[in-house]
């Protein structure tokens, strides 16, 4: 059977060699449906961003593009507006039929840090071809905030694909009427459309926009920054804000969404036709988000936005994103936000782990 492989399938790959790494897999990254991936001891600060192509690896694009090495072992500042590339500890011996497919984890993107996975002789960010051999590597591109990374911290996650793992709109629609999957009516078109909030139920706060100029965050410390130090309060009572170029905002879907622990989903990028903005980052949803047995009752999506280069007024329910619903090959024996403890399990408007929302 075809689908997503669960948190069973991945302990059983480690096992079976097809994931391996510097040192042991802890058990803390397996997730329902993916694998936390561990940044290396060196970084590498490089002139610009890169995918190696099918006749070249990393390392032979490392040698062309690279101005310095960083030791992370003790952490180490990587710049906002720099691009580096860490070779990560895990690498894959994956058997034909099964693929990978990569994200930010949620609090990274929240951070307006962009990172990627590359390959060797990769064509495309964040995939791993069926059959891939070989390391892992992360790209990372600070965009709004100077960071602090150490070796061993978990900033990206891979899922792997058994086959054919898509559901069509058809099976996307028998899936609601069986198990609700989204708060109101779903707007389902190549996936489950969402909207963005911009009339909240109580006061005026709808998003966070980051501050152009602010100090650094370590991406170890948690509940530990003042939001006030790193972001704006976006507020509105008119339905609308006018979002500005190069800035990135933090906002919230309309809907609460649900995943089924039979499948997966994945935020995809909205068609550029709606506006000159992006909800940029693509994210995994495990399965159990939102899921009321998990403790969600539905769970609303935090949406990372860039504005490019005009200026746009975003309306209260605009479509911005859509979720790409997935089938697991079988049911985790871990659900997000149930076995698995989550930040953002029933979540509103939330920014990243890092800052003190009390």
């Amino acid at each position: 059977m075809s689908g997503v492989l669960s948190d069973r399938a991945i302990r059983q790959m480690v096992a079976d060699g097809q994931i391996r790494a510097d040192t042991d897999i802890i058990p803390g990254q397996i997730q329902p449906a993916s694998l936390d991936l561990r940044l290396g001891a060196r970084a590498y600060r490089v002139r610009a961003s890169f995918l190696a192509g099918k006749d070249r690896t990393v390392v032979d694009r490392l040698a062309d593009f690279t101005m310095h090495e960083i030791d992370l072992t003790g952490g180490a500042v990587l710049e906002k507006d720099c691009v580096y590339v860490v070779p990560l500890l895990e690498s894959l011996d994956l058997p034909a039929g099964l693929s990978g497919a990569a994200s930010a984890k949620s609090s990274i993107g929240r951070l307006d840090l962009l990172t990627r996975i590359i390959t060797d002789h990769g064509h495309e960010f964040d995939r791993i071809p069926e059959g891939y051999t070989g390391p892992l590597y992360a790209e990372i591109c600070p965009q709004s905030f100077s960071v602090i990374a150490t070796k061993g911290q978990m900033l990206t996650q891979v899922i792997f694909r058994d086959g054919q793992t898509l559901i069509d709109d058809d099976a996307l629609r028998a899936l609601h009427a069986r198990t609700p999957i989204v708060s109101g009516e779903a707007a389902i078109s190549g996936g489950l459309g969402f909207s963005v909030d911009l009339k909240p139920a109580q006061g005026t706060l709808v998003g966070y926009r980051a501050k152009p100029h602010t100090g650094v965050i370590d991406l170890g410390r948690l509940a530990h920054y003042r939001p006030q130090d790193f972001w704006e309060e976006v507020h509105s009572e008119t339905g609308w804000i006018i979002l500005d170029p190069g800035a990135f905002y933090i906002l919230v879907s309309r809907e609460a969404i649900v995943i089924p622990p039979d499948h997966a989903a994945e935020m995809a990028p909205y068609l550029a036709m709606v506006g000159e903005f992006r909800v940029h980052y693509a994210g995994f949803f495990d399965p159990g988000f939102g899921w009321a047995e998990a403790g969600g009752a539905g769970s609303r999506g935090v949406l990372e936005v860039r504005c490019h280069e005009a200026p746009f007024v975003l309306e209260h329910g605009q479509i911005v994103g859509r979720l790409v619903y997935e089938r697991m090959r079988d049911v985790p024996e871990t659900l997000y936000g149930r076995e698995i403890a989550s930040n953002y399990q029933g979540q509103g408007l939330k920014l990243s782990k890092h800052f003190d929302m009390s």
